[in-house]
């Protein structure tokens, strides 16, 4: 089955929540430099359209996502990957970025597309949705505490990248 399959789903204002599909990855990829320039990294995003395409529609996908579109243009993103757990023994689901165009916000897009995964996980049996938030986004933070999300107060992200990552390889 296809990780990413989702039946779409018409929101109450007449948007519509489905699975990315190919075509969408310039707007996936214009909420991505806007989620990058509200994460104060404006040049960070080194993704390309093809990228996209490879990653997203390629021959084994290993990286998905689900879009909001309204009139014909994405306004919401929320792109994902599957996880595994040693102590739970199942698969889970790691949300990458979750994005709304600051103008659509306060639509219910952002809760539409946590639950839209949440739907996936609970359908598969998988027991976990994760993802990070960075300290300082407080109105992202009482969002997902008012969904339920729980801090993991006791873990903190460990990175390792470009010389040190070809190192660590040798």
């Amino acid at each position: 089955m296809d990780a990413a399959v989702i039946d779409p789903v018409r929101l109450d204002d007449g948007a519509v929540l489905r699975a990315a599909r190919a075509g969408d990855e310039p707007g996936i990829l214009a909420a991505i430099h806007a989620l990058a320039a509200y994460e104060k990294e404006p040049d960070a995003v080194e993704t390309t359209p093809a990228m996209l395409t490879r990653s997203l529609f390629g021959e084994e996908p290993k990286v998905f996502a689900h879009v909001v579109e309204r009139e014909g243009t994405i306004v919401g993103i929320a792109i994902w990957f599957l996880t595994y757990s040693t102590w739970t023994g199942e698969h889970g689901i790691w949300l990458e970025d979750l994005f709304v165009d600051e103008s659509q916000r306060g639509r219910g897009y952002g809760r539409a597309l946590l639950a839209s995964l949440a739907r996936v996980c609970v359908a598969r049996g998988y027991p976990r949705l994760e993802w990070t938030v960075l300290d300082w986004n407080a109105p992202s933070i009482a969002f997902y505490r008012a969904l339920g999300a729980q801090p993991m107060n006791e873990w903190t992200t460990q990175r390792v990248t470009g010389a040190d990552l070809t190192a660590l390889a040798e």
